[in-house]
């Protein structure tokens, strides 16, 4: 028979990335970002036809669409090549050109927050005049009337919802991502969601389900997230829904069934659920993803959800009457079947001081194994590496590598204490985790010194730097992808809206000067002395070119084996196609020539 060979690098990156959708109101078309075309453009879906066509070119990455209740316009937010200072733009109804309607310098910030219910009224927050705590506008769309609804103080300050009579609104101050608080703002008063705004936790998703009532997801006194309520005129906090070692994601309501909709994650899966009020329990939905991304909830109830799996890339899928998911969009990789792809095996295992640290191991199939392991510290650091598809990941197992992801402390999905444990803490508890993960992966035979490398971006960027420069005797090489690696430098450079939070988060540079040295990758340069390829997006706002500048010159001038790849038209993550396969082309290069 015809012989065929093995997937190329390139099947595996023809997956297209999904990064956020819409609905209409009659449910008639679905709108949606990707870089189906090699660049992230708006593709539309006109039902019952399911072949997408291009809805805007645009070239540039999207954080929202809003098609208007009316299907007058439709409204987006786009960035310049990654530099993540999105403005708000319309569109024709039937597609086209984008038309600047919030904008201002390349430099400001406009983030879509609330539109009212007949579409008139647009809600936005900018950090124009406000570059750090941000101010939340009102945009009137018909008398173009604008006007500052509340100036953030204290801390970044966010819009979350609008009552429908527009007579109160909730904000959120950013204090951490472990500390997020919320006000009701009702004539002329500030109330606070929760009862103290003293104890560390966070709310989020607050809706209005009547004008007198918000609920929100909030972890005031626990551990895990719930669902709690507001009542206005008592101005009463009351849990309403808590769930065993799960933590609730967000919530989704629905008017006309009166009834919840949620998501929750439990450890590197996530559950769906619906909830109506006043009933006793939730009803479990199953879920065609393991994890859930994005969550759309219609008038009718019909659920369209974004999400992905080990082996299976981001889609879109819907539900309507209590009947199966459907597929709506069909992301997979070219030729190449779920089967011939990795599911990943969770494992548990003690850390220095005990703790039980849990972790992904793809273990690549016996007949492809080449012997070596790599290791991946995710980003963050309060993320997690989660069952979700990362064609890295499968398209670097398919050529034999074995994959080992642990959710160091710090994570999500693992309760409020264990992700608190990297503030003020990102390079010794973590690192201590992923050193006594790889010294499980040598106790059980998986892998060896002479055959592991550490590969990782943002947060996973810095943690691969630190282990190349506190244990170097464990690996053949590193890959550093836009990684973090002088906490100083890092403090001074990051956004505004970020510059309020870095304290709690990182720590002082002169406080906490001695500490900030010493889990600095940039003090261990004359321990890094293993071939090193470092990858950096020209335009990362996140974490700037000059931190790989730095490591990447100081070791070239120690005579390390250093490539370096920037990429003048990207940011913090490669979002176009082509950058995407020279990126990870590159990888597999350096770390076949370093086997």
């Amino acid at each position: 028979m015809i012989q065929f060979p093995k997937p190329d690098v390139e099947q595996f990156f023809r997956t297209y990335a999904i990064s956020t959708f819409a609905v209409s109101k009659d449910e008639s078309r679905l709108i949606f970002s990707s870089n189906l075309n090699g660049k992230n453009n708006l593709w539309s879906v006109d039902f019952p036809n399911q072949f997408p066509s291009l809805f805007a070119q645009v070239d540039q990455q999207c954080n929202f669409i809003k098609i208007d209740p009316e299907n007058r316009f439709v409204l987006a937010g786009f960035d310049d090549n990654g530099d993540e200072n999105y403005h708000i733009y319309a569109l024709p109804a039937e597609g086209g050109k984008p038309q600047p309607l919030i904008t201002g310098d390349k430099t400001d910030k406009f983030f879509f927050a609330d539109q009212s219910k007949d579409g008139n009224i647009l809600y936005y927050i900018t950090s124009k005049g406000n570059s750090q705590f941000l101010n939340i506008h009102r945009y009137d769309m018909k008398s173009k009337e604008d006007t500052i609804l509340y100036k953030g103080v204290e801390a970044p300050t966010y819009l979350s919802a609008v009552a429908k009579d527009e007579t109160s609104f909730v904000t959120a101050r950013i204090f951490a991502n472990t500390y997020q608080v919320a006000y009701l703002h009702i004539d002329g008063e500030e109330v606070l969601l929760t009862p103290s705004k003293e104890e560390v936790h966070t709310v989020s998703s607050p809706v209005y389900v009547d004008e007198a009532t918000i609920y929100f997801v909030t972890n005031y006194g626990e551990e895990f997230s719930y669902i709690a309520s507001f009542d206005i005129a008592s101005r009463t906090f009351t849990p309403q829904l808590k769930l065993e070692q799960e933590n609730i994601k967000f919530i989704k309501w629905n008017e006309k069934q009166k009834k919840l909709y949620f998501a929750t994650e439990k450890g590197v899966t996530d559950h769906l659920y619906s909830f109506e009020l006043g009933a006793k329990a939730p009803e479990r939905i199953e879920c065609p993803t393991d994890v859930i991304e994005e969550l759309v909830v219609s008038e009718q109830g019909n659920l369209y959800l974004r999400g992905r799996s080990s082996t299976v890339p981001s889609n879109i899928y819907v539900q309507k009457a209590d009947q199966p998911f459907e597929q709506l969009t069909k992301n997979n990789v070219l030729g190449v079947s779920e089967e011939q792809m990795v599911e990943p095996d969770v494992i548990t295992y003690k850390s220095f001081d005990g703790m039980n640290i849990e972790a992904l191991l793809f273990k690549a199939k016996p007949e492809l194994s080449n012997g070596y392991t790599i290791v991946w510290p995710h980003g963050g650091p309060q993320s997690a590496e989660r069952k979700w598809f990362r064609a890295m990941f499968q398209c670097f197992l398919n050529r034999g590598y074995t994959i080992f992801a642990p959710n160091f402390r710090g994570s999500t999905g693992y309760g409020a204490s264990f992700t608190k444990l990297v503030e003020g803490d990102w390079g010794e508890g973590p690192r201590l985790d992923c050193v006594h993960g790889i010294e499980w992966l040598f106790e059980q035979g998986i892998t060896n010194q002479e055959k592991l490398f550490v590969v990782g971006g943002s947060y996973g960027g810095y943690m691969s730097l630190l282990l190349a420069g506190r244990h170097p005797e464990y690996f053949r090489a590193t890959v550093d992808i836009f990684g973090v690696s002088n906490l100083f430098t890092f403090l001074n450079s990051v956004p505004e809206h970020w510059k309020p939070i870095m304290k709690r988060w990182l720590g002082d540079p002169i406080e906490d000067k001695e500490r900030l040295e010493k889990d600095s990758p940039i003090t261990y340069l004359d321990n890094m002395v293993k071939p090193m390829l470092v990858i950096q997006g020209a335009n990362d706002p996140r974490v700037v070119k000059e931190e790989s500048d730095q490591i990447v010159n100081a070791l070239k001038g120690n005579g390390v084996d250093v490539e370096y790849l920037v990429l003048d038209d990207e940011g913090h993550g490669f979002s176009k196609k082509e950058n995407e396969i020279k990126v990870y082309e590159k990888m597999l290069e350096f770390l076949e020539k370093h086997q």
